[in-house]
């Protein structure tokens, strides 16, 4: 820059007055405002034109930041700029920015280009920026974009955040490419918080990483007529990935406070909320997540051919309380949960849920989530027959010490499992189901032996079979010999010795038959109990 040597701008540039007084606070680091005190002419978003009293050119802002001059003795340079209409583009692509960056109120002719570009803390809130163009954006501390209302995109590929991105309450519309905010790459060292931001269009995070929290609590995200409104695969958080409510007044989901592994907030009892909604598709595939992805009182309206895609997704705690998608379908395939929470009400119907490979260890519901609407669950994921849902939530319950409803579970499987058989072997299957329920219930088998045993003795006491060796006389005994005919691997030594005929060979016939059904279907069900299955 050439100018005095006090720091006063050069002559050459010929600045208004606006500039001017921005050049003196950028010297001793104060606020120029260039504000009228009317709200509704301050409004950066509103109808009002804004005069030259109020105009800043870009090359002269960019001048400050690049090539400013000296500070004033005693005080540290920084631009704070409150109220101005910033004309033609400001470009500051590869620049090392060292002074602090405050803009407030402001609105932008143009874009603002900073790809490759390194500042200490940039903070540009409630501006109107038609699109920030900002791809491996470097900051040693935060970057700040509350309350801007961006008409084009922005991009913020490969970036590299120190601290904080804070995005709340922002309206972003899309790009060319159909994408309101592009973050593929980006590093966030700590909070992502992007809480009531309005998006329309795809929200792209591919391969991001955040130190610690992403937030989205009470957002809106809009992309009906594109396949995704949140796309992120591959995303790493190191704690927790909040698709939630926000609170508008007095309301944890408001303090932007990070809660601890395993405890969710519950909003004060009267709290306005403003839910957590999207109107697209989700991607979320093999993310991983620190602490939990809470998806509480979130609402998913898709079409039916968008997801709700968690595929291979590893996180300690998945929060599905949100309200059931009516149409689209919920992905969990390959997933890997150690707490999975949920209530009944948040899941899809019969086709809109996939779990093939999900795994959990500990099902916590919320709320009423009896049994047999668990079963449906499963049915629901499972339009084909698939053995590995059922088999998990046995698990489960068997880990948590409900043994009983884990042999519920198994019965459910081999009755689903059924429908997907011959007919021969369908038949054996109702047999099975009929008599000792596939041995998971093997009371049953005690009790038909036991009333075989009794139709039995009292048909041979009435009508005795005769003796096979007439010069043998042994003591006739109805209830051995019944006995002896349904025990097929005990020999009591009673059948050799007498002769049915007639009548009584046909039902002699039956007893054996049905000794052999139950004791093959006992021995199964033993063998299931011993494994464990």
């Amino acid at each position: 820059m050439t100018g005095a040597r006090d720091g006063d701008a050069p002559a050459d540039l010929r600045l208004t007055s606006a500039e001017w007084s921005m050049w003196q606070a950028f010297r001793n680091g104060s606020t120029c405002d260039l504000h009228t005190r009317e709200a509704s002419r301050d409004d950066p978003h509103g109808q009002h034109l804004w005069g030259p009293e109020r105009r800043v050119r870009a090359r002269i802002l960019a001048l400050l930041l690049l090539d400013g001059p000296p500070a004033q003795p005693g005080r540290v340079s920084a631009l704070k700029l409150t109220g101005a209409y910033i004309t033609d583009t400001l470009d500051l692509a590869g620049g090392t920015i060292k002074p602090f960056v405050e803009l407030r109120d402001c609105r932008f002719e143009a874009e603002v280009l900073l790809p490759e570009s390194r500042f200490t803390t940039l903070r540009m809130a409630n501006c109107a920026i038609p699109r920030l163009e900002a791809a491996r954006l470097h900051t040693e501390g935060d970057l700040h974009l509350p309350r801007c209302v961006v008409q084009s995109g922005i991009r913020l590929t490969d970036a590299h955040i120190g601290t904080d991105l804070m995005l709340n309450q922002a309206v972003v519309h899309k790009d060319r490419q159909g994408r309101s905010i592009t973050a593929d790459g980006m590093t966030v060292g700590q909070d992502l918080q992007a809480e009531m931001l309005e998006s329309h269009g795809e929200l792209s995070l591919r391969g991001a990483t955040v130190g610690v929290s992403l937030s989205l609590r009470g957002s809106h995200l809009s992309n009906p007529f594109g396949r995704r409104a949140l796309n992120a695969p591959q995303l790493t958080v190191e704690r927790t990935l909040y698709l939630t409510a926000a609170g508008l007044a007095n309301s944890p989901f408001s303090s932007g406070a990070t809660p601890p592994y395993g405890i969710t907030h519950t909003p004060a009892r009267g709290t306005r909320m403003q839910r957590f909604e999207c109107e697209g598709g989700v991607r979320l595939d093999d993310g991983r997540f620190g602490d939990a992805v809470d998806l509480e009182h979130a609402r998913f309206v898709m079409e039916s051919d968008q997801e709700l895609s968690l595929r291979r997704i590893h996180t300690p705690e998945l929060r599905f309380l949100g309200e059931r998608p009516q149409r689209g379908r919920v992905i969990l395939s390959g997933a890997r949960v150690v707490n999975l929470v949920d209530k009944s009400a948040s899941w899809p119907g019969l086709g809109g849920l996939m779990m093939a490979g999900f795994s959990y260890e500990t099902l916590i519901p919320r709320g009423h989530f009896p049994l047999a609407q668990r079963l449906q669950w499963v049915a629901a994921a499972t339009p084909e027959y698939a053995p590995e849902p059922y088999e998990m939530l046995a698990a489960s319950l068997r880990a948590m010490g409900e043994d009983a409803d884990a042999r519920e579970v198994q019965l459910a499987k081999q009755r689903r499992r059924r429908e997907t058989l011959p007919l021969a072997a369908k038949a054996w299957g109702f047999l099975q189901d009929w008599t000792v329920a596939y041995g998971y219930r093997p009371g049953r088998a005690a009790l038909w032996m036991a009333v075989l045993w009794a139709i039995g003795t009292a048909y041979f006491s009435a009508y005795p079979p005769p003796l096979l060796k007439h010069d043998e006389a042994p003591h006739w005994n109805p209830y051995l010999y019944s006995l002896d005919l349904l025990l097929p691997l005990v020999d009591l030594h009673q059948g050799e010795l007498w002769a049915p005929a007639g009548l009584a060979q046909w039902v002699a016939a039956v007893m054996i038959l049905a000794g052999w059904v139950l004791a093959t279907t006992m021995a199964t069900g033993a063998s299931r109990l011993l494994q464990r299955q």
